[in-house]
């Protein structure tokens, strides 16, 4: 433990690509291979079934430290983090020795005991741990493994470790795999065929063209014009749904989503096409929410995210379709380095032969000019997508983000002006500010809340809201401040729904802030039905 503690000690501490990958090559060169196979798993979103709840681990650490609740809870609150919050406060009695792999399965263990046993086996572990992996163990048993490693710099820090190119890697990675089942040998050193008719490749991922919120159209066409002869692109729309891989191979058929979750038993949809397609048929496309031929909001479609089990209402209310952009495996063979040209015109004949009306292939759009481009992502909204795609034609399938030849041209953001009305305090560095707001819109005289939004301000604007919260504060419901409504935000969102979950009656979608409109006063803030407005 101490040395996976010591890994991820590492890891936190510098914000360097290059200084993470060496920490994970030097781990894994040097430790041993079950707890190699762990950091892999935790560090990739395989980690153990949380075993306790949040209450229980409140109570525990309330009693084990001997402070009150109010206390613990205000200091949980300043710091931002469970698990540095219990390292703080716990104290070490006797040191207990244990791998990570053992400390994995003590965690796993709890699940069979009784509420009294699991108090007991927590701070038994709470005292024989100090620093480092008490952090550790208090992030294994949360579930909460957020340190600021992506999947790709993993991989990287594994192939300087291993010598094993880091395509390879990534896909080996990828699949149904199972730490307590596999080797780190068999997982990351060995060829495996067991179970590769299941494996999905690695998505290859566009990077944005856009401006800072409130740019001219013009100068983010001008961005699109640097791209070269238009004549050399592809242009698609970008849909809104879940990205995905729809895999058939030996008479079975598998649905993966880009977060590396096998996602078969959500979209029964997809099974008639075990039989449509051929086998060794890999394709890359986006999972729509699609009712009578027309593409339904994102909401619907996350009322099918998340459900253990999909019936037959939410079947017939929210059905589903693939809509094709590109091939990765045809005919058994995989032709990621083929021209996407030529990827294009074997997907088109796959989508052809299959003639499904699950599966759809993605429209090119036709273009001569950038102009003319442009034209069509003005037009993107109203076709419920999100922009363009663009992607040169003779690129190939790379892995994960790569500047240079896949490019998303999104439609500018909707947005509205709104009035702080709530605020609690951020998270890590931003704990001891006021950086989480909620806004409202009017409904005659009432300001109705209808987003939170915590991005957007300078680090300057953010201390002058922090400022005027602390000032302006009419009540508190424990670390939420209601304020004197007097600041007039404008809020910028991708996407709005009709919402029944909500008060306002609308759901939008990754609202943020756009700018702090000083020169409005609140009588001049938008009212819920000018929200109402925007819905197509």
């Amino acid at each position: 433990m101490k040395r996976a503690a010591q890994l991820f000690d590492e890891l936190d501490a510098t914000t360097g690509t290059n200084a993470k990958v060496d920490a994970l090559s030097r781990y894994f060169s040097e430790a041993k291979d079950q707890d190699k196979l762990w950091v892999i798993a935790l560090l990739s979103g395989r980690r153990p079934k949380r075993p306790v709840t949040s209450t229980q681990l409140r109570k525990w650490a309330t009693e084990i430290s001997g402070i009150p609740d109010w206390l613990f809870e205000a200091s949980y609150h300043v710091v931002g983090d469970f698990a540095e919050t219990v390292t703080h406060v716990a104290t070490l009695k006797e040191p207990i020795v244990k791998s990570l792999t053992e400390w994995v399965t003590y965690v796993e263990e709890l699940k069979a005991c009784n509420e009294e046993e699991k108090a007991l086996r927590v701070k038994n572990a709470w005292s024989g741990l100090a620093e480092m992996e008490l952090f550790v163990f208090n992030k294994i048993i949360t579930g909460g493994f957020r340190i600021g490693v992506s999947q790709k710099i993993m991989v990287k820090g594994l192939s300087k470790a291993t010598g094993v190119e880091e395509d390879v890697l990534a896909h080996r990675l990828m699949g149904d795999w199972d730490p307590h089942t596999t080797t780190f040998a068999q997982l990351v050193l060995e060829e495996n065929t067991s179970d590769n008719d299941s494996r999905p490749y690695p998505f290859y991922l566009a990077y944005g063209i856009e401006g800072p919120e409130g740019t001219a159209a013009g100068a983010v066409l001008a961005d699109v014009q640097a791209l070269g002869e238009p004549a050399e692109w592809q242009a698609e729309h970008k849909w809104d749904g879940i990205r995905g891989q729809v895999i058939v191979r030996n008479g079975k058929q598998y649905v993966w989503s880009r977060g590396e979750e096998l996602v078969t038993d959500k979209y029964p949809e997809f099974e008639a096409l075990r039989t449509a397609l051929p086998h060794g048929t890999v394709i890359d496309g986006e999972i729509l929410a699609w009712k009578e031929g027309v593409p339904l909001p994102f909401a619907e479609m996350q009322k099918r995210i998340g459900r253990k089990t999909v019936g037959k209402k939410i079947l017939a209310d929210v059905p589903v379709l693939l809509m094709a952009y590109d091939l990765l495996e045809h005919e058994g063979k995989d032709i990621r380095q083929l021209p996407m040209s030529e990827r294009r015109m074997l997907l088109e004949g796959v989508v052809k032969q299959a003639a499904h009306p699950n599966l759809v292939l993605s429209e090119v759009l036709q273009f001569d000019t950038w102009e003319e481009l442009f034209a069509h992502r003005e037009a993107a909204r109203t076709g419920a997508v999100e922009g363009i795609m663009l992607k040169r034609k003779t690129s190939t399938y790379e892995v994960g983000r790569r500047r240079g030849d896949w490019w998303k041209w999104k439609v500018d953001p909707l947005s509205i002006d709104a009035v702080l009305t709530f605020s609690m305090q951020g998270h890590g560095r931003r704990a001891d500010l006021y950086t989480d707001h909620t806004f409202g819109l009017w409904q005659n005289d009432e300001l109705v809340t209808f987003a939170k939004a915590y991005s957007g301000l300078t680090d300057e604007e953010m201390k002058q809201v922090d400022a005027f919260v602390k000032k302006n504060t009419l009540e508190r419901f424990g670390p939420v401040r209601k304020v004197t409504p007097q600041l007039v935000f404008e809020i910028a969102f991708e996407g709005i729904s009709t919402s029944s979950r909500h008060k306002s009656g609308v759901a939008v979608r990754f609202p943020r802030i756009a700018r702090w409109r000083h020169d409005k006063k609140i009588e001049e803030a938008n009212s819920l039905d000018d929200l109402k407005a925007l819905i197509k």
